[in-house]
């Protein structure tokens, strides 16, 4: 593997726990023992979560008191899933077998912060078999 190691997660540890996901997804550029047969391109998915209002509400007590909120959290990991099946059907549309340099990124918009955007890009290849 390329890059810093300390940044890097082995490949098979990242689509392990991620529900209907049959594709290779990996973090990294390249893939130790595995050669690249064609560069298909770039796959992209977003995903705008708009909690309700009695969860805001519930997490905001969660705020002052301290604690986790769940429901936020349950909440991201099926936004998460979305946003990995939808690059995964792009890759497959496109031919790919894996998808490499797979980057995440969580950020909260709207007027007061309320909805939450979860993106990610990668690069969907075709692995020689």
């Amino acid at each position: 593997m390329s890059g810093d190691p300390r940044h890097q997660v082995p490949s098979a540890h990242i689509n392990k726990n991620i529900k209907d996901i049959k594709l290779l997804i990996s973090t990294t550029p390249t893939l130790d023992g595995a050669e690249i047969e064609e560069n298909l391109g770039l796959v992209i998915s977003e995903v705008i979560l708009s909690p309700n209002a009695v969860k805001d509400m519930y997490t905001l007590v969660r705020d002052v008191v301290g604690g986790r909120t769940k429901g936020y959290e349950k909440d991201l990991v099926t936004a998460r899933e979305i946003v990995l099946k939808e690059l995964q059907e792009q890759a497959e549309q496109l031919g790919a077998n894996a998808i490499i340099g797979l980057q995440m990124n969580y950020q909260t918009t709207g007027g007061s912060g309320t909805l939450f955007l979860i993106a990610a890009r990668g690069t969907a290849v075709k692995l020689a078999r």
